[in-house]
């Protein structure tokens, strides 16, 4: 059963004056903590206009749990700690969509090849990362 929910964002809101080192670390993941990975899909399956009763499978690529809507229309991964190899194996299926948290990747060299990957593999997918 679905029910309506306040947003999975936070509410942050700063002026530039008000940021300092800690309130930057404070924002590094703009994601409410109790939200679940699910939460997350229905929202980006809102926001991108995706039907709530499209088909979703849950799989497994390298430990991390992918889902997939409609037959790769929209791929998604909500999984701390994403590498390179996750990000290619899904890039390999050519999603229309693909959706990942800016704070799962692994670390700065996934964050730097991500686009890379994409490029190679699936040039044509919309990435968005919350």
């Amino acid at each position: 059963m679905l029910k309506l929910d306040s947003s999975n964002m936070q509410d942050v809101y700063y002026t530039p004056a008000e940021f300092t080192q800690a309130t930057l670390d404070g924002v590094a993941d703009n994601i409410k903590p109790d939200r679940t990975p699910m939460d997350l899909l229905f929202q980006v399956m809102l926001d991108l206009g995706v039907l709530l009763s499209s088909d979703i499978k849950e799989t497994t690529i390298s430990g991390k749990t992918v889902f997939n809507v409609e037959d790769n229309y929209l791929i998604a991964c909500f999984d701390e700690n994403i590498t390179d190899e996750v990000i290619t194996a899904i890039a390999k299926q050519k999603p229309y969509y693909f959706v990942m948290r800016d704070s799962s990747m692994a670390d700065d060299s996934v964050a730097t090849n991500f686009e890379q990957i994409f490029a190679t593999y699936s040039p044509d997918t919309d990435r968005k990362v919350l």
